[in-house]
């Protein structure tokens, strides 16, 4: 009974009976972007999974940490010059969220304190409660294209009596946005500082906007790259970036120079935890290497050409309602739009409020910024083709001006 997840809790004072059924529903809410089918993974992943199935050698129980030679493929994938690794420092997991899960589980006791972002992917405050954790939030400044407000995360520090841990999740859910490099190096002098691990959610790692001349946005880091002295346990997987979120593969990386995650039985303890699950899907797993290793570029330089325009095209359709601040990304598959809810009439007097009927009057689903901590805001995913979303505008752009007061 201590399981609760803000989008649930929110989303179930939406009424689905309300909607207005005489307009076609379009989901903006679910980070799935195969939700349309206009995002697809490549052929050779697919095709990967296919030999697999034929050669009858995945139908059996794999290690609980997975097999040693996919754990090898993601270890030579992620290795830095600073941080080369083996296939022990990887366990493969159900999905980043499980990796998540793992990662907090194992760091944090019951009364540690975990410093997490405001606004962020909620799962990371249903871990915590789940735990026993305190999950301490430090503000991320969407006028500095949500960045962390270091000295909030400074005083978050200080005034935790047991600061277990740092999530940092970058790229954002919600938020789209990119570190820069030196952002990145700043969150980690304070984790130094600390003494305090890094887990890094980066399950949208390298999904970063293609730049033009001047224009180009801050290029991915992972944080394990800028550190030698800070431990982080980085979470990743397949969902996102080859468009296969059902697949449900993930991962968690020890990148631990100074042995201090070894001396402090961390690695041993990611180890156990799999055992409570007892590894990931044989046949997804086992396709690792070849995805990996053989996915062409050309496969993720469309997919992040397509996310880029859907993002510009909605920065720019959105920005023209009056009311709507939305604060451009730099990559992901998202939009944090700012709702200005006091130049609206009765009934809309929040974030909440808005979204609830927008669904109801035009069949647009949003989610209210409040499911992210964060309000007066709401998200969109920008998965959908260019046509949906320019439908869905419209629809906003009414909404907002049939509501407007006069």
């Amino acid at each position: 009974m201590r399981v609760s997840n803000k989008i649930r809790d929110i989303v179930d004072q939406l009424d689905l009976e309300k909607v207005n059924k005489a307009k076609t529903l379009i989901p903006l809410s679910i980070g799935d972007p195969t939700k349309f089918g206009n995002l697809d993974t490549d052929r050779s992943v697919s095709g990967a999974i296919l030999s697999a199935v034929h050669t009858g050698m995945y139908n059996g129980y794999p290690p609980s940490d997975g097999y040693v030679e996919s754990r090898a493929a993601v270890a030579e994938a992620y290795s830095t010059a600073h941080h080369p690794l083996e296939a022990d420092d990887v366990s493969l997991t159900s999905g980043c969220s499980h990796a998540l899960q793992i990662a907090i589980e194992v760091l944090c006791n019951p009364g540690d304190t975990l410093l997490i972002p405001n606004p962020a992917f909620p799962l990371y405050e249903t871990i915590s409660d789940h735990l026993g954790v305190t999950a301490s939030k430090y503000e991320l400044l969407p006028e500095r294209g949500w960045e962390a407000d270091l000295a909030d995360l400074r005083a978050q520090l200080s005034a935790a009596a047991r600061p277990a841990a740092i999530l940092v999740n970058n790229p954002s859910n919600p938020c789209g946005s990119v570190y820069s490099t030196e952002h990145l190096r700043a969150i980690l002098a304070l984790a130094d500082e600390f003494k305090v691990p890094i887990i890094a959610d980066e399950i949208y790692g390298d999904m970063v906007f293609p730049g033009e001349g001047g224009a180009e946005p801050p290029p991915f880091e992972y944080m394990a790259q800028l550190t030698d002295s800070v431990p982080v346990l980085s979470c990743n997987g397949i969902a996102k970036r080859y468009l296969v979120p059902g697949w449900r593969l993930g991962w968690v990386v020890a990148y631990d120079k100074q042995g201090i995650f070894e001396a402090g039985g961390v690695l041993r303890g990611i180890k156990q935890l799999t055992q409570i699950i007892v590894g990931p899907n044989s046949l997804i797993q086992s396709v690792l290497p070849p995805v990996l290793e053989r996915t062409p570029a050309t496969f993720y330089d469309t997919t992040m050409a397509t996310l880029k325009e859907h993002a510009e095209f909605t920065v720019s359709r959105l920005g023209e309602v009056e009311a709507l601040s939305p604060v451009r990304p730099d990559g992901a598959m998202y939009v944090m739009v700012g709702v200005d809810t006091s130049r609206f009439g009765e009934g809309i007097d929040d974030d909440v409020s808005f979204a609830r009927l927008l669904l109801e009057e035009e069949s647009v689903f949003v989610l209210p910024g409040q499911c992210f901590g964060k309000a007066d805001f709401f998200r969109i995913v920008t998965c959908p083709p260019l046509p949906a979303l320019g439908e869905a505008y419209d629809r906003i752009a009414a909404f907002c001006e049939r509501h407007r007061v006069r």
